[in-house]
């Protein structure tokens, strides 16, 4: 019988597909300033304002043109899940593993590209968009957990489901995953886009359907069964 693991993904490139960062998707499609988003990216990068405050400021930046809650999901409409992502979200489930997201994402593209499989995530952490009543967008609940506090959230998570950090998987695409591929018991750089990950993951994997790291996860679960004994 294998290990029960907890299986960890990221969101953008690795979940879902068409987009790189759903932060700059999102700015393109709503039209903010690129002079003045590089200007509070410029100021996080170099720490004189923090991730929460970054996240704000962006957000500001959409209230500034007035975006709703139906804005938002007509821009992520294009979006779609990465090839073999549902199957393989099910297969794991089904197979009794933990699965959770550790993202910067935001809540309301999983929500979108992800409606039947939401239920299947024990543990979510991501960015939570804020609207009012009238449905306008008018702050975010940032993530603690993003860029080098990725590894903090799995930390937390595999504390929360009572699974030891060596049983733990992290899948991901880019360097925000770095700090969380290191401290995961095994991590997949999976459509990678950053040299750095492919040198701090366990494995790097080629193509964009999901289903390629079914065979890696098996033979670690098993691996850590043997290693019980």
């Amino acid at each position: 019988m294998n290990k029960k693991l907890l299986i960890c993904f990221d969101v953008d490139g690795t979940l879902v597909d068409d987009t790189v960062f759903i932060w700059q998707t999102l700015h393109e499609a709503i039209g903010t300033d690129p002079e003045e988003r590089q200007q509070w990216a410029n100021a996080f990068w170099n720490k004189k304002i923090t991730y929460s405050e970054w996240a704000q400021k962006d957000i500001d930046m959409w209230c500034q043109k007035g975006v709703q809650r139906s804005d938002i999901i007509n821009h992520t409409k294009s979006l779609k899940p990465m090839k073999g992502a549902h199957e393989t979200l099910r297969l794991l489930y089904e197979e009794g593993h933990i699965l959770g997201v550790i993202s910067g994402s935001l809540d309301i593209v999983l929500d979108a590209v992800f409606p039947d499989c939401k239920n299947l995530f024990t543990h979510v952490y991501l960015n939570h968009l804020i609207f009012d009543d009238s449905d306008a967008l008018v702050g975010i609940r940032s993530t603690p957990y993003d860029i080098e506090h990725k590894a903090d959230g799995l930390h937390e998570m595999a504390r929360q489901t009572g699974i030891s950090m060596q049983d733990t998987v992290f899948i991901g695409d880019n360097f925000n995953d770095v700090s969380v591929a290191n401290a995961a018991g095994m991590s997949i750089a999976f459509n990678c886009k950053s040299f750095e990950l492919e040198k701090a993951a366990t494995y790097t994997t080629s193509g964009k359907d999901l289903r390629v790291v079914l065979p890696l996860i098996h033979e670690f679960a098993q691996n850590c069964v043997v290693k019980q004994r």
